[in-house]
C-alpha cells in the first residue's frame, strides 16, 4: 500500500463518510477505522465496505493510551485524520468529563503516539485533526468566522474541542509535528445518529411525535451536506499547507425554526400527508443554557487556494437525506432500538 492511514471516529457520521470515500477513492491506501463504537458508532455505516482489501476495522478506545500507541506500532501510519469525539452539546452539559476525556485526553495521546511512532521522520506525515465552527462562539445578526477569528467556547462540548484545538496547535510549534486543523459548520445527510437536529425531526415527522425546538427557533446555523465535508477533508489532507486551518461551511445559513418548517412540508409531501399537518407537531421548549445564537463560516481560504466548493444545494441535500430515511427504516429503527449495537459482535465477535 502506498500510504497507511488512521481514520478515529470511523463508524461515527462524518467518519464513515470520510472512510467510505477513501476507501473507494484511494485503493491503494490502507485505511484503518479505530472506534470505539458507543452509541453514535454504529459499523452498519459501513458494511457495503467493510470487506474490501484496503480497509480495516479496529475497535479501540482513544483514551486508553496504552491501545493507541499499540495500534501506531501495528500498523505504522503515515497519516491520522483524526474525528473520534463526543460532539452532542446538551450531553456536554450533562457529562462534561466525558468530553474532557474523549476530545481531550484522546486527542493527546494520538498526537504523543504520533510524535513517538514518528520520531522526527515527519516526511510524508501528517496528522490532521478534525473540529467545529463551535469553538468560535456565537455571532450577532452580521459577520462570519474566519480562520483569524478568536476561540470563545460557550459550551463544554465547544470548549472541549477548543482545548483539542490548541494542543493539536502546541505540537506542531513546539515539536514541528505536521499538522492541519479545519473547522466545519453543522452536517447532515445519511447515518447520522437521531439525536441531532434534522435525523430527530424526520424521524419524530414520520411517527407523529412532537418536533421540539430550542426557545422561539431562532437560533442560526450553516448547514453543510456530509460528502462536501468528506470530500474537503479527501482535499485538504492531500493539498493543505502544514501548520494551517481551514473553515469548512456550506454558505447556508438557516434559523431553526425555518429549517423544521421546510422539513415538515417535505416529509408531508413524500408521506402522502395534507400540507401542514407535520407543522402542527412543533412544541416550542426551553431554551438550553448558553446556546449560541448564530454560526456562520467564511470558507475563502479553502474556497481560494484549494479550490473547494459544495457540490450539493440545501434544497437537493435536504431531499437526498429524507429520502435516505425513508429508505432506510430498519438502520433507523436499529439505531433507536439499540439494536444496532449487535452488529459488531456479529460480525466480527462471532467470526471463525
Amino acid at each position: 500500500m502506498k500510504k497507511t492511514i488512521l481514520v478515529t471516529g470511523g463508524a461515527g457520521f462524518i467518519g464513515s463518510h470520510v472512510v467510505r470515500r477513501f476507501v473507494i477513492k484511494h485503493p491503494d491506501y490502507l485505511i484503518v477505522n479505530a472506534d470505539k463504537l458507543t452509541y453514535a458508532g454504529n459499523l452498519e455505516n459501513l458494511a457495503d465496505i467493510e470487506k474490501f482489501p484496503n480497509y480495516i476495522f479496529e475497535k479501540t478506545d482513544i483514551v486508553d493510551k496504552k491501545a493507541v500507541v499499540d495500534l501506531f506500532n501495528k500498523y505504522q501510519f503515515d497519516g491520522v485524520i483524526h474525528l473520534a469525539a463526543e460532539s452532542h452539546v446538551d450531553r456536554s452539559i450533562d457529562s462534561p468529563d466525558d468530553f474532557v476525556m474523549t476530545n481531550v485526553v484522546g486527542t493527546v495521546n494520538l498526537l504523543n503516539a504520533a510524535l513517538a511512532s514518528w520520531n522526527s521522520h515527519f516526511a510524508g506525515k501528517l496528522f490532521y485533526h478534525v473540529s467545529t465552527d463551535e469553538v468560535y462562539g456565537t455571532l450577532g445578526k452580521k459577520g462570519s468566522f474566519t480562520e483569524k477569528t478568536p476561540y470563545d467556547p460557550k459550551s463544554p462540548y465547544s470548549a472541549s474541542k477548543a482545548s483539542s484545538d490548541h494542543f493539536v496547535r502546541a505540537y506542531f510549534n513546539t515539536y514541528k509535528l505536521p499538522i492541519i486543523i479545519s473547522n466545519c459548520s453543522n452536517n447532515y445527510g445519511p447515518n447520522q445518529f437521531p439525536e441531532k437536529l434534522i435525523p430527530l425531526m424526520i424521524n419524530n415527522i414520520k411517527n407523529n411525535k412532537p418536533l421540539p425546538v430550542y426557545g422561539k427557533g431562532e437560533n442560526i446555523r450553516d448547514w453543510l451536506y456530509v460528502e462536501d465535508h468528506a470530500a474537503a477533508i479527501d482535499l485538504i489532507y492531500h493539498k493543505g499547507g502544514i501548520g494551517e486551518t481551514y473553515n469548512i461551511g456550506g454558505n447556508n445559513e438557516w434559523k431553526n425554526i425555518d429549517l423544521v418548517r421546510l422539513l415538515c412540508r417535505i416529509m408531508d409531501r413524500k408521506l402522502g400527508r395534507k400540507e401542514g399537518s407535520s407543522e402542527k407537531l412543533i412544541t416550542f421548549v426551553k431554551d438550553r443554557p448558553g446556546h449560541d445564537f448564530r454560526y456562520s463560516i467564511d470558507s475563502s481560504k479553502l474556497r481560494n487556494e484549494l479550490g473547494w466548493q459544495p457540490s450539493v444545494s440545501f434544497e437537493e441535500g435536504l431531499e437526498k437525506t429524507v429520502d435516505w430515511y425513508l429508505e432506510n427504516t430498519r438502520w433507523l429503527e436499529n439505531v433507536v432500538s439499540g439494536e444496532y449495537e449487535k452488529y459488531y459482535e456479529k460480525m466480527y465477535l462471532k467470526r471463525g
